[in-house]
């Protein structure tokens, strides 16, 4: 039997979604607002019960699961994405495929070699550029180890978020 892996030890040059906390605090408000507002409905119109109560309580949890972001941060050569359950670890200096279907605008999807995939929001990306410039010069690495094939969508995804990006500084500095 083989020892478990260690957790990767947090990087100082690490960056992450500077967006994810408020977020993340808006998806708790608004559950904890849906649980307030249940309780009280159902206490003043009908009684509450205690299966009343739970089902409130189940309905306020699983809009918290929907809302919840995952967080997503970036180290040099690795992008980790945690979301409730599942936390998936992609080397970005190894990359094999970067995936942005054309009928999805929001997804990018991310695939080194030893096959783990992650998933991340584009509006993530945009939001940050700093983690999406990580990601653009590991995926340059990848392609110039060879890994990464020159059919992929780096190229109509990079010049997207480098157009949006100057649309909005553009737009910011009152000249858009």
């Amino acid at each position: 039997m083989q020892p478990p892996l260690a957790a990767p030890r947090p990087s100082p040059d690490a960056l992450h979604d500077a967006g994810w906390p408020g977020e993340a605090r808006a998806a708790l408000v608004c559950s904890g607002l849906l649980l307030g507002t249940a309780l009280i409905v159902d206490a003043g119109a009908l009684g509450l019960t205690l299966p009343r109560a739970l089902g409130c309580v189940a309905l306020s949890a699983l809009l918290l699961v929907v809302l919840l972001p995952a967080r997503v941060s970036a180290a040099p050569g690795r992008l980790t994405v945690q979301g409730l359950w599942v936390t998936r670890t992609v080397r970005t200096d190894r990359l094999t495929a970067v995936v942005w279907p054309a009928n999805t605008a929001q997804g990018l999807s991310l695939r080194d070699e030893d096959g783990t995939r992650a998933e991340v929001d584009l509006r993530v990306l945009l939001a940050n550029p700093a983690l999406w410039l990580r990601i653009e010069a590991d995926a340059h690495a990848s392609r110039e180890r060879g890994t990464l094939a020159h059919g992929t969508d780096l190229a109509r995804l990079s010049s997207h978020v480098h157009a949006e990006t100057a649309r909005t500084v553009l737009k910011v500095s009152g000249l858009g």
